[in-house]
């Protein structure tokens, strides 16, 4: 893995043609329910994602990644109930710059924001079990396997099953003291 500087940013509405950049490629969206996206699936994406950090209270916080100034990926959290203090995050990369650390940086930046700006108790994240790079990204966070959950969204080539992730504030105490683990 290459420590290379990711920068999270919120995303702006210039910012969808970078993202398009990534979310129109099969290989980035093959577990996913969305895409291979059009231009304007991405347009209308990237400014719901901007609408988001305007609402009251705020549920969503949606980032795109850049590294040297370049958008190279996007991540997001989402609180799913403010009352259990609970979150997930959710990520997109570049294939160009998979293997790099990428999605790990934004990962833990995610995390930052929800544990210690957010006051989070728990996030999860969720992948599905063939995508075995995002599993190795979540084990990395000092994420721990949680189950699975089977069949929770229809994709292209049929129901998929949800590998389930999670980690607790106090477990997070604890992970953000020590060195990124590779």
């Amino acid at each position: 893995m290459t420590d290379i500087p990711v920068i999270l940013s919120r995303v702006e509405l210039a910012d969808w043609r970078a993202v398009h950049s990534w979310a129109s490629l099969p290989q980035v969206c093959r577990f996913q329910t969305w895409g291979p996206n059009t231009e304007e699936q991405t347009r209308a994406f990237v400014a719901t994602a901007v609408r988001a950090w305007s609402e009251s209270p705020q549920r969503r916080f949606a980032y795109v990644a850049r590294v040297g100034g370049e958008a190279v990926g996007m991540g997001e959290l989402r609180v799913r109930s403010r009352e259990q203090r609970q979150g997930e995050i959710t990520y997109a990369v570049h294939p160009r710059v998979w293997g790099q650390g990428v999605g790990t940086a934004i990962g833990r930046a995610l995390l930052v924001r929800g544990f210690e700006d957010l006051g989070l108790h728990r996030v999860y994240a969720t992948c599905d079990p063939r995508n075995l790079g995002s599993a190795r990204v979540l084990r990395k966070l000092g994420m721990t396997w949680e189950g699975r959950h089977r069949h929770t969204a229809l994709i292209r080539d049929g129901w998929r099953d949800s590998e389930v992730f999670g980690v607790l504030e106090d477990e997070w105490r604890t992970l953000a003291s020590r060195p990124p683990r590779d």
